[in-house]
């Protein structure tokens, strides 16, 4: 799932595999997915998309901003997005194609759900708008202060870590993919109640936040997600379904797994004890 380590590697290879490149063909809608998600008719991507030029590619939280002219196009979610020179075989499924001039393209294949949002005017997505509007982690105006203030909402006493950290867009691109490692390295259990954490937890916990999302984005993101080019990162996970039962790096106690909030959590369950 694109989150911010693998949202700004993408955004980077973006602006050098593909800015300045003219559009010549655009199939949007090509194979049928119920949870491919876009913002009118697939069909309109042709004709907003159709002769224009790639522009500028930003990182806004967990979604991929692509400026085409006039035009915006955001990926975001599942959206497994691969650039492919004229001699590489295009896959059979897709939910958008962009074929360029020099016949190279790019290729948006939906993993689970994912949304695939072109617009001709101003965007009014709001999960977009959201994360325009807060400071990135990997930004220095994502402060100890900032992190602070979030914890004082009314509800803040009734959250879990994980629920703290990945719902709501409290932090937009920060999923259940990369909170397990921040936890993991913060010694914080996904399920232990942000009310029960000391600020001296609490403040190990933003530090951890920022030191593992800048890793794994210096890394051109994890080991178990892709890049542009189809390749994995080299950001090793340590929490995650290959690694249940495995020996903990720190105390060698057995990785384990649960189901919660509607996901996986990963987690050690001497490092991260559960105090209730």
């Amino acid at each position: 799932m694109l989150e911010i380590p693998e949202v700004v590697t993408i955004a980077k290879q973006l602006n050098e595999a593909v800015r300045g490149k003219t559009i010549n063909k655009v199939i949007a809608g090509y194979t049928e997915h119920k949870l491919a998600w876009y913002n009118g008719k697939p069909e309109q991507c042709s004709d907003w998309l159709n002769n224009k030029v790639i522009g500028e590619t930003r990182a806004v939280g967990g979604i991929i901003e692509i400026a085409i002219d006039n035009c915006l196009l955001l990926l975001s979610d599942g959206v497994n997005l691969r650039y492919l020179e004229k001699t590489e075989s295009c896959p059979g499924k897709h939910q958008l194609y962009l074929q360029f001039s020099d016949d190279s393209c790019l290729v948006a294949v939906v993993q689970m759900y994912g949304g695939i949002c072109c617009y001709d005017g101003k965007p009014d997505n709001k999960y977009y708008l959201l994360a325009l509007s807060k400071p990135s982690p990997l930004s220095d105006n994502f402060s100890e202060d900032y992190f602070h203030s979030l914890t004082v909402s009314p509800e803040y006493l009734k959250l879990s870590a994980k629920a703290f950290l990945a719902t709501e867009q409290r932090i937009p691109g920060l999923g259940n993919g990369v909170l397990q490692d921040i936890l993991f390295k913060a010694s914080i259990h996904p399920k232990r109640k942000m009310s029960s954490l000391t600020i001296k937890e609490i403040d190990k916990l933003f530090y951890s936040l920022k030191s593992t999302l800048q890793e794994m984005t210096k890394e051109g993101g994890r080991n178990n997600e892709k890049d542009l080019f189809g390749k994995v990162g080299n950001y090793k996970v340590i929490m995650s379904k290959k690694t249940v039962n495995n020996p903990c790096p720190v105390c060698s106690t057995l990785i384990k797994k649960d189901n919660y909030l509607g996901g996986a959590v990963y987690f050690c369950p001497k490092c991260q004890k559960l105090e209730k």
